[in-house]
């Protein structure tokens, strides 16, 4: 048996279900990008307001445009967009809640026109991303927009079949503004500072590529709120999905686990109305930014700062690495002398607190996050959430020790092999480009260091080179966890 609308009043008592008839909820929402993260996060949220019997109207359409996103378009099929979220406490207690807020998905690939139409349906007035942190095509030391990509190009030369994002957004805007139709707001999910100005640059740069009055126009008409968004959610293991379909007494193909705490912090810009969001506890304010370089700068950076020393070590679970005291101290020394001086107070947070409740958060060892899936796509990674950082220190001769120790620990892990003689498998975009640069720098110790196009000028500066030589020298000669501790003990 398979989890499906059918087979709902079938679930064990303890199992939340939709209490809101589905088949009177309708698509205001299109969400490019329905991995783990959107189903654990802002799909809960509207699954909780509908069953209050609010934002029936607000159900979301789901858009798949990679290959491997035809494996969600067939679940989705099979499930009825059903899916189960479980959230795994420290104790080892489990929540499941079958999630019923997502009512269409389409897969892009079997047919731009239904996903266009369905973005230029005047019912739908909120358009929302988790696309990754590389997603926005923005260079990471310039901050313009990359035009020579070669999707990019096919996209504004071939407006009414896309392939890409921008593609999409931009030519249902445009069939929006042809028609007579109000534009929907663009609302990123997307773990970048200011995302919704990024989102902004991004899709107004596409459309001056094909037209400087439709550029004009979206920059002038459409809202781009910011918002920061937390939830640890680790990727789903076939372990997950066998003791999903135990608990549930019925199969289902994809769902979701994730830790018990969650937070939003949505900035309220949205003229064509929104949900009432802050009805089930997300933060809806004013401004964004002091919540998101809080997460940005503590939370996703110490992430960085765990995942690499913690897999040299041996290590490959987040609550084992951080469960090692030298490892925790470093990211507390990290949070407290580094990031936080570069963060403007935050209402209604204790930043101490919030320090040691992260630490907390990772060493739950029920979520079993992954040090590899925290490894991933560092070159999108480091220069958001780690460099600002660096660089806001050096310009007030703040302390940069373990941040400068964080990128060596990333020029060591790209080397591609462990401290036991383990091959790494270095997941990256330029992967190609960083691996065989890592390789040479026993010889040529600042080899990573010179790719401009990643640390900019950074290189130049001989304060940030001097700890930066420091922590990787240390990291060769007597390995992560000496490493940690001697940063540590200064």
């Amino acid at each position: 048996m398979q989890l499906s609308s059918v087979t709902l009043s079938s679930l064990p008592d303890e199992v939340n279900r939709p209490t809101y008839d589905r088949s009177a909820v309708s698509v205001g929402v299109v969400h490019f990008g329905v991995g783990g993260f959107h189903r654990s996060h802002q799909a809960m949220y509207l699954d909780r307001l509908m069953s209050e019997g609010a934002a029936l109207d607000w159900g979301i359409c789901g858009v798949g445009l990679l290959p491997g996103d035809a494996r969600m378009r067939d679940i989705m099929a099979a499930q009825d967009c059903l899916y189960t979220l479980e959230l795994k406490h420290p104790d080892g207690a489990r929540e499941l809640s079958v999630i019923g807020s997502i009512v269409r998905y389409l897969f892009a690939p079997d047919g731009p026109g239904a996903v266009l139409e369905q973005m230029a349906d005047p019912a739908v007035r909120i358009v929302s991303l988790t696309v990754t942190e590389g997603g926005y095509n923005i260079d990471a030391v310039t901050g313009e927009f990359v035009e020579s990509a070669p999707s990019v190009v096919q996209d504004a030369a071939n407006p009414d079949n896309p392939t890409t994002v921008f593609g999409y957004i931009v030519e249902a805007l445009a069939l929006r503004r042809s028609r007579g139709i109000p534009p929907f707001t663009v609302m990123s999910c997307d773990n970048i500072q200011g995302n919704g100005d990024v989102a902004k640059q991004s899709f107004v740069a596409f459309a001056r590529m094909r037209s400087e009055e439709l550029a004009d126009w979206i920059a002038a008409e459409v809202a781009f709120p910011n918002s920061m968004v937390d939830r640890i959610t680790p990727v789903t293991s076939d372990e997950d999905r066998a003791e999903v379909s135990e608990r549930i007494g019925m199969t289902d193909g994809w769902p979701v686990v994730a830790e018990p705490f969650i937070q939003w912090a949505l900035e309220d810009h949205f003229p064509l109305g929104r949900p009432a969001f802050e009805q089930v506890g997300v933060q809806v304010v004013e401004d964004v930014e002091p919540y998101e370089l809080m997460k940005l700068r503590l939370l996703n950076a110490t992430h960085q700062g765990m995942c690499y020393f913690g897999y040299l070590a041996g290590y490959r679970f987040a609550h084992e690495a951080s469960a090692d005291p030298a490892i925790a101290q470093f990211l507390l020394d990290y949070m407290v002398h580094e990031a936080t001086p570069t963060l403007k107070p935050v209402p209604g947070v204790d930043l101490t607190a919030y320090q040691h409740m992260l630490i907390e958060r990772y060493r739950n060892p029920e979520v079993r996050d992954t040090l590899a899936r925290l490894c991933a796509e560092s070159s999108d990674r480091i220069p958001k959430w780690l460099l600002p950082v660096v660089r806001e220190q050096l310009a007030v001769n703040g302390r940069i020790t373990n941040a400068a120790a964080i990128v060596a620990s990333w020029a060591r892990y790209a080397e591609g092999v462990d401290e036991q003689g383990e091959p790494i498998e270095v997941v990256d975009r330029l992967r190609d480009e960083l691996v065989p640069v890592a390789q040479t720098q026993r010889q040529v110790p600042l080899a990573f260091l010179e790719n401009r196009a990643l640390f900019g000028d950074l290189i130049d500066d001989p304060r940030f080179v001097e700890a930066y030589l420091s922590a990787l020298e240390s990291l060769h000669s007597v390995g992560a966890l000496a490493t940690v501790q001697g940063l540590s003990a200064e």
